[in-house]
């Protein structure tokens, strides 16, 4: 879990949604001591089991979902642009037109 604990650590959040495979101690406790919440459904194979916004877990699918739409741009898929300047223009745009739909 340290990659997920490392792109987190510093960074400000009310909540972080992950899923069942995020749920670890380390970066459960992380996100306590950042002051956010962790929104992440306990695996079944532990004892206690931690409570969680079940509304925000299942508003996450919304977010996947753009994401998803988001990498069928062949462009965007596969990062043609070098400057980050540019593919982040991209993303905008695309994101305009998936609004628009």
């Amino acid at each position: 879990m340290a990659p997920a604990c490392d792109l987190i650590r510093g960074l400000p959040a009310h909540q972080v949604i992950a899923d069942k495979a995020y749920y670890a101690d380390s970066l459960y406790e992380l996100v306590l001591e950042q002051g956010g919440e962790p929104v992440v459904p306990p695996r079944s194979h532990r004892k206690y089991q931690h409570r969680y916004d079940r509304i925000a877990y299942k508003q996450r699918w919304g977010i996947e979902g753009f994401f998803a739409k988001l990498k069928q741009w062949r462009r965007i898929a596969t990062r043609y642009d070098k400057l980050a300047a540019n593919f982040l223009g991209f993303v905008k745009l695309a994101s305009i037109m998936l609004w628009l739909k």
